[in-house]
């Protein structure tokens, strides 16, 4: 009941991107990620499909099942279903296919196996067939680590990224999500970065998605995050952040930056 009561003050006295920050940081991470997933399913015109697989294929297998349960008791509607109803075709049956799986988490890998699906992989997608189902069952059902081991096979055969191969165009939104559910499952630190470095370099700022990452990161794997930006920009991220932002949005973020040192 308190926590519900000042969750209620906070949404009317804080204002903008301040008001975001701090009201979802008193949530609870499970809870947090349930809202950040329906916003992002709501989205209009389209969904923002980048936060749906960040956390999709980012979080724990556990964590993601807890954000699911977390979503229906808030929203009375499972993630599948709100996603399904705001989706068609390929991009549906991606995405719903990445919210609906249970991983196994283990570190074990089938080397016959990568290799087998690195070269499917290979084949579909030099024939530019990016929405092929096996493309959608690979990334989707497979465990982290079967999945990193395939695409290092594919590297390690082809002489390239899968990522060089698929080429990112924006413009072609199945494409665009088949590559960040990749990014997310390679290196989640390092997309995280650039989600970052992007957020900042924006004309304006995109104060959503430097939010969402700090907040998201802050108990968990900012430090990570914090190295790569300085080791990529020359630069720390607070002093990025603190360039680029104003008021007490400014020194909210700050100090969730400063929680690490």
């Amino acid at each position: 009941m308190y926590q519900e009561d000042l969750v209620k003050r906070l949404e009317s006295e804080l204002s903008g991107d301040f008001e975001k920050a701090v009201y979802r940081w008193t949530l609870d991470p499970h809870d947090r990620d349930a809202v950040l997933l329906n916003v992002a399913i709501n989205q209009l015109p389209i969904p923002d499909y980048r936060v749906i697989i960040e956390i999709s294929c980012i979080r724990s297998h556990e964590e993601l099942l807890a954000i699911k349960c977390a979503y229906q008791i808030r929203y009375k509607h499972s993630v599948e279903e709100d996603l399904a109803q705001h989706t068609t075709g390929d991009i549906r049956q991606l995405l719903v296919g990445l919210v609906s799986v249970y991983r196994y988490d283990g570190k074990e890998i089938n080397a016959r196996l990568a290799s087998f699906e690195a070269e499917i992989l290979h084949r579909v997608i030099s024939e530019k067939v990016y929405n092929h189902e096996e493309n959608i069952r690979i990334i989707t059902t497979r465990s982290k680590a079967q999945v990193l081991a395939t695409l290092n096979q594919f590297k390690d055969d082809y002489d390239t990224k899968i990522t060089k191969y698929l080429k990112d165009d924006s413009s072609h939104e199945y494409l665009s999500a088949l590559l960040t559910a990749i990014r997310c499952i390679c290196d989640h630190h390092k997309y995280y970065e650039k989600v970052v470095r992007c957020a900042l370099n924006k004309p304006g700022t995109d104060e959503n998605s430097l939010t969402r990452v700090i907040i998201t990161s802050a108990e968990k794997d900012l430090k990570e995050i914090k190295e790569l930006f300085q080791k990529r920009n020359s630069m720390p991220l607070e002093h990025a952040v603190g360039k680029e932002t104003s008021g007490d949005y400014k020194a909210f973020l700050l100090t969730l930056l400063g929680k690490e040192d």
